[in-house]
């Protein structure tokens, strides 16, 4: 859910600028759609569009300083969407032409590319904390975000209470939060949740 800020921009980059983590939050919010949709529009891709949106805002995160004396955080979202979203077309003009010119065949299912390597290791750290969940939480985040499953029909799969589905989910994410706190930095962890299981609250 979108946090309704009470902030300028330029407030909420003086809290980042500090180690805020909820008003990150708010920022990340209020941009992400913004972002997301428009390395859409340009990479047609929806695996690369979730790279892009992850490292615009973990540089956000790294750069608030830097960007708290008049900076126009819309334009600066969109100046860092583009150029990374051109990064990413020119390696792979580059790719393709080397494959060319060496007779080589793409066969993505025998080279990863660089950015399915480090979201497959976002993904790999997500099963592992899952894996490690209590069972019965494990079995309400599977069925709920893996599969979809809204509670009450979950609850009816398990054979347990609705308000027992939403107890175990609300654990299960809070476990999970605190397991890729621990092995993460701060910006990723925030991004990574806002990413993959966007009903926690960071």
């Amino acid at each position: 859910m979108v946090v309704k800020s009470l902030y300028s921009d330029k407030e909420l980059l003086a809290k980042i600028a500090n180690g805020d983590q909820f008003a990150f939050t708010i920022l990340y919010d209020q941009y992400a759609s913004v972002v997301s949709r428009r390395a859409l529009y340009i990479l047609k891709s929806d695996f690369l569009a979730e790279e892009v949106l992850q490292d615009v805002m973990i540089k956000i995160w790294e750069n608030a300083r830097k960007l708290t004396d008049g900076t126009q955080i819309a334009a600066y979202l969109t100046t860092l969407t583009k150029n990374r979203c051109f990064e990413i077309l020119r390696r792979k003009a580059l790719e393709a032409k080397i494959n060319l010119e060496l007779g080589l065949e793409w066969k993505e299912h025998h080279s990863e590319t660089e950015e399915q390597v480090e979201l497959s290791e976002t993904r790999r750290l997500l099963d592992k904390a899952v894996d490690q969940l209590p069972q019965q939480q494990k079995s309400v985040y599977k069925l709920c975000k893996e599969q979809g499953l809204k509670y009450e029909d979950a609850a009816r799969e398990l054979n347990i209470s609705t308000e027992t589905v939403r107890s175990h989910m609300k654990h299960a994410l809070r476990s999970l939060r605190n397991y890729l706190t621990s092995h993460t930095d701060l910006a990723t962890v925030i991004v990574i949740t806002k990413i993959f299981f966007p009903h926690i609250n960071p």
